[in-house]
């Protein structure tokens, strides 16, 4: 009996062991809104997986494809954690360069620094009337 659940484990609990989720429930919650794939299928949170299996988890805005290396029955520390799946190259590069992007959508929006003082309220009001009578 030991043998055979060293085998497989529960999907949300590997999730929850390697550090993809901060919590089970959050896992769950992932899978059952088909966030997650096995094998290119849609599965439930209880989906046993073993190692070889091809995951791919949506967590926006990136897209993750790991193949699982090993099976974790506790959850580790983020430094181990890395070590129990293996993303794919064309997976780092696709997230890489979404990164990238939003860093340049970014740097193009101009930065605002919260609410407008009572200065600058009183500009936009005159800026706005100005704007009415034309």
């Amino acid at each position: 009996m030991q043998n055979e659940q060293s085998e497989s484990m529960r999907l949300d609990k590997w999730l929850w062991c390697s550090r993809f989720y901060k919590t089970r429930a959050l896992a769950a919650s992932a899978i059952k809104g088909h966030k997650v794939d096995v094998n290119g299928s849609v599965v439930k949170a209880a989906k046993n997986i073993r190692v070889g299996d091809r995951v791919e988890i949506g967590k926006t805005p990136y897209k993750y494809t790991i193949t699982i290396l090993k099976l974790a029955h506790n959850r580790l520390p983020a430094s181990k954690a890395v070590l129990i799946y293996e993303e794919d190259k064309d997976s780092i590069q696709r997230r890489e360069e979404l990164a990238q992007q939003m860093k340049a959508d970014a740097a193009s929006f101009p930065q605002t620094r919260g609410r407008p003082t009572k200065r600058d309220r009183r500009e936009i009001i005159r800026f706005t009337r100005i704007s009415k009578e034309e």
